[in-house]
């Protein structure tokens, strides 16, 4: 309650009173009805008392203060304090519930009376970071609350880092690793080019496969590190086109195998297919086609980093959106279609005579191709973030080796350990 004393007048720091104290109105035993009349006159003595709590290490004072009779005009402060220690050395508080903490607002409504509440903890993604709070305040997208909610953090940033993540260091060695191991085996090739087994089944559609396979282990390193704009577009058309160079090649090998038998009988037309002409054109023209929906995706609807905050709480995962999804799934459906047809005409083939026995080769390592894209695409609609990076880099390895394990492993093992089998009476 508030009072200040007015010299002007003799009662006028009454209209100051409370309304409380205005509106007194009681009987007493000995002096009957008490209420103050119109004029705010009190009709007996009146005691009124003010608590004070100055410091946290102070006492809590009491004021006391009297109001007399009209007939008695005293100065209504009397300068009269009476130091006041309460056990709990706190100001008990009429209030029927607790103080809310930080992180938890009040609820109402709860309960009969309207002035009662109960506190709830804030909801995810918000906090409070004053007591008593009525709302909860939402965290700004780059941060969250921390586990008490009463403040916000930066959220944990998440990609296939070289510094934070094991499997970045395993990826990086195992590809590097694989990519000399390619480079070696080209390198015997080149070596042994005059031997039947190199010239049997065309070298020069051997030595464009070898790169085709060097440069899908080396475009690894696209997916691996904090994605920019310029990665991203060039991660899914980088390998598009040179694993549609690489089963083009294996497509080409595959039907010269088929024109090579028909072309052993006397007379046959086939024989003008022959050469390098027939196998270029397959693949310029098979690969150009993968080309085009690469550079038609770009155009369009290219691939960006993206921050997603959504999947999972506390993280922004620092990602590729692809731009157009039916960009990025027409270079994986046109990559499986080159892949499934090369298998089919391979298949075909892998009964023809033992000195075209390449198809079986060629059949397995297709079915290997197919077998673990077909295993990804569960797997990357499953994951997010850098798990989904992860699944991807794991199919290009794995899809990688699986052709320069199935096709060239045989052939090197010959030239390095059977020599006596590289002869032409054994090729042929």
């Amino acid at each position: 309650m508030y009072m200040k004393k007015e010299s002007s007048e003799q009662h006028g720091f009454q209209h100051r009173l409370n309304k409380y104290v205005r509106n007194v109105h009681y009987t007493d035993p000995d002096d009957g009805e008490i209420y103050f009349n119109e004029r705010r006159e009190v009709p007996t003595d009146l005691i009124l008392h003010s608590w004070f709590h100055l410091t946290k290490t102070q006492p809590i004072f009491r004021t006391i203060s009297t109001i007399r009779r009209p007939d008695y005009v005293p100065d209504p402060f009397p300068d009269m304090r009476d130091p006041v220690f309460w056990k709990t050395g706190k100001v008990p508080v009429g209030r029927c519930s607790d103080s809310c903490l930080l992180g938890s607002r009040k609820k109402f409504g709860s309960s009969i009376h309207k002035c009662c509440y109960e506190c709830v903890s804030c909801p995810e993604g918000e906090i409070a970071n004053i007591s008593d709070s009525e709302n909860c305040m939402t965290c700004p997208d780059d941060e969250w609350p921390n586990e008490k909610k009463d403040r916000c953090v930066p959220r944990v940033v998440e990609f296939l880092s070289y510094t934070d993540d094991a499997i970045v260091g395993v990826f990086s060695a195992v590809s590097i690793l694989c990519c000399l191991l390619t480079g070696l085996i080209l390198g015997i090739f080149i070596h042994f080019q005059d031997t039947p087994i190199v010239k049997a089944n065309n070298q020069n559609l051997s030595y464009l496969l070898l790169v085709s396979i060097m440069l899908s282990f080396l475009c690894v390193f696209l997916f691996l590190g904090h994605p920019v704009d310029v990665t991203c577009m060039l991660r899914v058309t980088s390998f598009g086109v040179i694993f549609s160079v690489a089963v083009s090649s294996l497509l080409a090998k595959s039907i010269m195998v088929c024109i090579a038998f028909k072309a052993t009988k006397p007379g046959s037309p086939w024989r003008k297919w022959m050469g390098a002409k027939l196998p270029n054109f397959i693949i310029c023209v098979f690969s150009l086609v993968q080309v085009l929906i690469c550079v038609t995706w770009l155009s369009i609807s290219p691939p960006f980093q993206d921050r997603d905050i959504h999947s999972y709480q506390g993280k922004v995962i620092i990602q590729c959106n692809e731009g157009s999804v039916i960009g990025f799934y027409s270079v994986l459906g046109y990559m499986g279609l080159l892949a499934a047809v090369s298998f089919i005409i391979a298949f075909l083939a892998r009964t023809l005579p033992d000195s075209f026995n390449e198809a079986k080769y060629i059949t397995f390592s297709m079915l290997v191709f197919c077998s673990v894209w077909i295993a990804m695409i569960p797997a990357y609609l499953s994951t997010r973030g850098k798990y989904m990076v992860a699944v991807e880099v794991f199919a290009i390895m794995a899809s990688s080796s699986g052709l320069l394990g199935c096709i060239f492993f045989p052939k090197c093992y010959i030239i390095l350990f059977r020599p006596d089998l590289n002869t032409k009476a054994v090729i042929h």
